[in-house]
Parts: structure tokens; C-alpha cells; sequence
């Protein structure tokens, strides 16, 4: 029976991925608005996780646990959604770098390295999630969700979070608070028209931040960054004296790091992610642990970088206790959470 449903489920995947195709090939209308899940769907969804057998509170895990309904370690994965939102040229690619006179105003061998994230990586990894029902975070830089709205209103649509990540790639360490405050405000307006759905979290360029991001992040009404990659688990920082939400980042499970940045092969990088997943489930036995691991589309949405994900999700799944949750819902529990960790510095 188990086999059936499968099956079926996997033939309408399909099958609506293929009427997206034709519906974005035709300049069709967006799909419906998915919204951003409320305190009670984030709890609820621990309850996925294997073994899970009583409803989770919202105020904490269950008494000698670290997060609710028995789970034992929390997965969290990036999606970054990039493509088309890169500068026309002069942005790191993997061609040789070369200076274009005036004449020439764009590199069409890169920008057709970046096209390939909208064009195939990102369906591609949507599909995937679905096979697996893993959800993720979607980090969204504006221009690409303006760009190709149909496809960041999929992600959406398909139950994964829309978070912010800069209108465009600009130096927003450089800003001045007034510069940074118009930046950060029409990232998430851009991201809200294409989507449906207000970031909640945010990712700067490189996760180089400025003196007022943490500050103009919390006016803004955003709950978490991810700019940081100071621990294995969410924790709190006090930022305009109230509680900011760390949800970790990772560069060393980072597929932009490792293969375009070392040139690992998939296989190295599953070799890495899976030493990194039982390391961490073993430390999970006697203190909160999270896993992060990194996707970007126009990379992990490669024919075999998808076969490395699609391998290392099922050896995820193998183990009891393994939950796969949105940044959104992390941060909602770490703000509910009578344990959580707390900080005394903000870096």
C-alpha cells in the first residue's frame, strides 16, 4: 500500500511540475499564494519527525529532550535562489575573469552559468524535495524572484520558506544606515510581490553584514538571520535590547564552497555532509543539536549534485529522530523555547 501512494504521489509531482513548465513557457498567470506557516503549524511539524508520539508544546521540548515530540536532530537546508539577480558582469563564476571594455556590457558565458539555476537546478531540487517531503528555506535575492516570479512563487507554493537575501548583490557592510534601511526594505517587498509571502529571515552577500544590519533587521519585523556560523544549534542574541534569533549558517556543508570553491567532486561532498550528520547525531543524545547544510541553484541543481542529495536524504531518513525543518520554523520555537540558548554577546 505504502509502494501505491508513493507512486501516485510521485506521478503528480510530476505531473504538476509539467504544468508549470508549460504555464511559465507561456507567460502564464503565477500559481497560488502559499503563506507563511503560523506558531501552531511550526510545532506541528516536529511531529513528522520518526517516533514522534505526543503533540509538541510551544513553550519547550518534551523533559530530558532538546526538541519536541522526540526529535533528536533538526536538519535545516538553504536554497539559495540567486539566478538572474547577479550583476550583468564581473561576478564570480567558474570562467576565467576577464575586463570587458565599456562596449561589451555583459558576460553572456557566466550569466548562462546563472541561468541554469532558474532554467533546471531549481525545479530540479524542488522535485527532489517533494520525493523526500523535506521542506527548506529558500533564500531569495530580489531581482531573481522579480525576474522569474512564477518559479519563486513555486517554491513558495510547494510548502518552503521565502526568506530574504539582498534586492541585488551589493556591499551592504558599506551602507549607511539610511542606505541599508531602503536596501533591506525593498529586498523583502520584492521577495513579498513574487511570492505572496514577507520574509521573516534574512541572508546578507556573503554574510557580511554592517554595524546596523542586526539593528534595522529587527525594526523591520524580520525574526532570524543567518549570518553567523558560530555554533551547531539556534540560539538568541539580544539586539535594541529585545530577543534576534540566530539559525546558524554552515561553509564548510556549503556546495559553493566545496565544489565551485575547492573543486570537490559530488562525492566528497557527500562524504563530508554524512561524517557532519553522524557526528552531530551522536553529540544530539545529550544537547541541542541542528544540522545546516547549504544548496544553491545553479550547483546542487546539477544532474549529479542531485543524485549526492537525493543519497544523502535517505541516509538522513535511515535514522530515528531526524527532522527537516524550515528557518522559520526554527526561529518561531527558539522564541517559545524555555531552554533555548542565550548568548551574552552579540557579534
Amino acid at each position: 500500500m505504502r509502494a501505491i501512494f508513493e507512486s501516485s504521489t510521485d506521478a503528480l509531482v510530476r505531473a504538476s511540475r509539467r504544468t508549470f513548465l508549460v504555464r511559465a513557457g507561456t507567460g502564464a498567470g503565477v500559481l497560488a499564494a502559499g503563506g507563511a506557516i503560523d506558531g501552531a503549524a511550526t510545532l506541528s511539524a516536529f511531529a513528522s519527525a520518526k517516533e514522534a508520539t505526543t503533540p509538541a508544546r510551544a513553550s519547550d521540548a518534551q523533559p530530558g529532550s532538546f526538541w519536541p515530540n522526540n526529535v533528536r536532530l533538526v536538519i535545516s537546508i538553504s536554497m539559495q535562489f540567486e539566478a538572474g539577480g547577479q550583476p550583468l558582469k564581473g561576478t564570480d563564476s567558474p570562467f576565467p575573469k576577464v575586463d570587458f571594455p565599456p562596449a561589451v556590457p555583459t558576460d553572456a558565458a557566466a550569466n548562462t552559468w546563472f541561468a541554469y539555476g532558474y532554467r533546471e537546478g531549481v525545479p530540479r531540487m524542488l522535485d527532489l524535495w517533494d520525493r523526500h517531503g523535506v521542506k527548506v528555506t529558500s533564500h531569495m535575492i530580489g531581482e531573481a524572484a522579480r525576474r522569474h516570479p512564477d518559479l519563486a512563487k513555486e517554491i513558495v507554493t510547494r510548502g518552503h520558506e521565502a526568506s530574504g537575501h539582498g534586492p541585488r548583490w551589493s556591499s551592504q557592510y558599506a551602507m549607511s544606515r539610511t542606505e541599508e534601511r531602503k536596501f533591506l526594505e525593498e529586498a523583502a517587498s520584492m521577495v513579498e510581490a513574487a511570492t505572496g509571502q514577507r520574509p521573516l529571515g534574512y541572508n546578507c552577500n556573503w554574510l557580511r553584514r554592517g554595524p546596523n544590519t542586526l539593528s534595522l533587521l529587527q525594526e523591520l519585523g524580520y525574526l532570524y538571520h543567518i549570518d553567523d556560523v558560530s555554533r551547531d544549534e539556534p540560539f538568541l542574541e539580544s539586539v535594541n535590547g529585545k530577543d534576534f534569533v540566530v539559525v546558524p549558517y554552515t561553509l564548510r556543508n556549503n556546495d559553493i564552497v566545496l565544489i565551485e570553491g575547492r573543486n570537490y567532486s559530488p562525492a566528497q561532498f557527500l562524504e563530508q555532509i554524512k561524517l557532519e550528520f553522524d557526528q552531530l547525531y551522536d553529540e544530539a543524545a545529550t544537547r541541542r543539536r541542528m544540522m545546516s547544510v547549504s544548496a544553491h541553484d545553479r550547483i546542487s541543481g546539477s544532474p549529479q549534485m542531485v543524485r549526492v542529495w537525493d543519497e544523502f536524504l535517505r541516509y538522513a531518513k535511515s535514522r530515528t529522530g531526524v527532522a527537516f525543518l524550515r528557518k522559520d520554523e526554527i526561529a518561531r520555537f527558539a522564541l517559545h523555547s524555555n531552554s533555548i540558548l542565550r548568548e551574552s554577546e552579540t557579534i
